[in-house]
């Protein structure tokens, strides 16, 4: 087909960096090295959450937005850290001098990865498995830190590649053994699957893109709403988004659709979690650190309602944007209603004006505020 032709020819590339808040920290700290690290968060007084952790700490099970004091019951000695966001911006900011000797097609996901189409690169290499090879030699030699690549035909493969063999990987899946990967990949594998959707595949007796690719598009609609039109078309190897270069930005946010409707509970909770923690990432890669919250929700019957707080000042710390989202959902009245999709943005990133008198620096709430 001709979409399929065409999205054989690309050229894609995704580079994850390797525990980049903790790499960071322990390049620039040698006391942290070979340590159990931690970045965010704390044991103590509020705790807050981890931001990541370095590979010896996640030896014992400790991630990304698992409270730190989690992460402190599964491993007592970890290092705990404050973030120092300049500094990962600063590296960040290196890394993608790196990208931009070979494309200006560079789609950053956050601080630690992005996309890269280099179907047409500046230097004419021609190989993008090679291209992928010199921009992880030039972090290592430039920044003394270490990034896992992905190269493939398109966005999907790239990025699953890009984390199959971490730390300090690089995995290419070509056009001829595309079809045959995505048959073997364990339905968890699939990016965008989450534990709760995954589970839901098993019980439908679906462990694999195998299995997946025996049900009709139809058939997957039914059981996983919109999201099954996409199963169907990747697990043939067909995905034919393109590289998005950094466009000026209104909002960021980042959203997901449940496999199947949510009661407020701690499953829910755990999304909102993810979810938040993600688009809090986005918004500090762009350093653009909005005054508003929004939570979307869009309830089983396909209602769609958003919640908003606004402040005084910026936005700037994952704790309060977990405690605000969490505000938000707690302050809805579901009933009966269950939550098919959760979603959370910022946005007013201007200066903030001359307040008067009357002004608060409370929080102020805006119910069904549309900002998007």
């Amino acid at each position: 087909m001709e979409n399929e032709s065409r999205n054989s020819v690309r050229k894609i590339i995704h580079i994850d960096m390797d525990a980049f808040y903790a790499s960071v920290e322990q390049r620039d700290f040698p006391e942290y090295r070979g340590k159990p690290l931690v970045v965010g968060g704390s044991p103590e007084g509020r705790g807050g959450v981890v931001a990541t952790a370095s590979y010896e700490a996640r030896k014992f099970g400790i991630r990304s937005a698992m409270t730190a004091k989690k992460a402190q019951q599964l491993c007592p000695y970890a290092i705990f850290v404050r973030p120092r966001f300049a500094a990962y911006k600063e590296v960040s900011q290196k890394i993608r001098e790196i990208f931009s000797r070979y494309t200006d097609l560079i789609e950053p996901l956050s601080l630690d990865e992005a996309y890269l189409d280099v179907t047409e690169d500046k230097l004419n290499i021609g190989s993008a498995i090679t291209i992928a090879e010199q921009i992880k030699q030039a972090i290592k030699d430039e920044l003394h830190l270490t990034a896992s690549a992905g190269v493939s035909i398109n966005k999907f493969t790239a990025k699953i590649a890009s984390d199959m063999n971490k730390p300090d990987g690089l995995t290419f899946i070509g056009p001829s053994k595309l079809e045959r990967f995505m048959e073997q990949l364990p339905v968890e594998k699939f990016f965008g699957v989450g534990k709760v959707t995954a589970e839901k595949m098993k019980r439908q007796g679906l462990h694999t893109g195998a299995d997946l690719k025996q049900l009709t598009e139809q058939r997957l609609i039914q059981l996983f709403g919109k999201t099954g039109k996409f199963f169907y078309k990747i697990v043939r190897g067909i995905d034919n988004r393109e590289v998005q270069p950094h466009q000026e930005t209104k909002s960021i946010s980042a959203e997901d659709t449940f496999s199947y409707d949510l009661d407020k509970g701690e499953e829910l909770t755990d999304w909102l979690v993810q979810i938040a923690t993600s688009a809090f990432k986005r918004m500090q890669y762009y350093e653009l650190y909005g005054r508003t919250l929004t939570l979307k929700v869009k309830f089983e019957d396909f209602k769609i309602i958003t919640r908003s707080m606004s402040f005084a000042s910026k936005i700037t710390t994952l704790e309060q944007v977990l405690d605000t989202a969490q505000m938000l959902l707690n302050n809805l009245d579901l009933g009966d209603k269950k939550i098919r999709l959760l979603g959370v943005s910022f946005s007013n990133f201007g200066e903030v004006k001359a307040r008067g008198k009357e002004d608060s620096h409370q929080p102020t709430l805006f119910p069904n505020a549309n900002l998007e």
